[in-house]
């Protein structure tokens, strides 16, 4: 199993994970082709080339570690445009 498969296994665990990084997060958003923008401040903005389908999330500072809202935020919406 390769460590993108592990790290998506570990994303769309329940409950969700308390300790996933934004870091983590950016790593599995390139291995769904999405693009990383950055916005005003601490927003942040994911767009997929081919569908312009974004995501708009905030990366938290100093922290980066994603809170549970988020990434059930970030699942429902890889869902809905049937990626996951």
């Amino acid at each position: 199993m390769s460590k993108k498969e592990k790290l998506l296994i570990r994303f769309l665990a329940k409950p969700c994970p308390k300790d996933f990084s934004w870091a983590e997060l950016e790593i599995l958003m390139r291995h769904f082709n999405y693009n990383e923008l950055s916005g005003s401040g601490s927003r942040r903005k994911f767009i997929h080339p081919g569908t312009k389908h974004i995501i708009s999330l905030h990366k938290r500072h100093p922290d980066d570690t994603l809170l549970e809202y988020q990434i059930k935020g970030v699942k429902e919406s890889l869902e809905q445009q049937g990626i996951i």
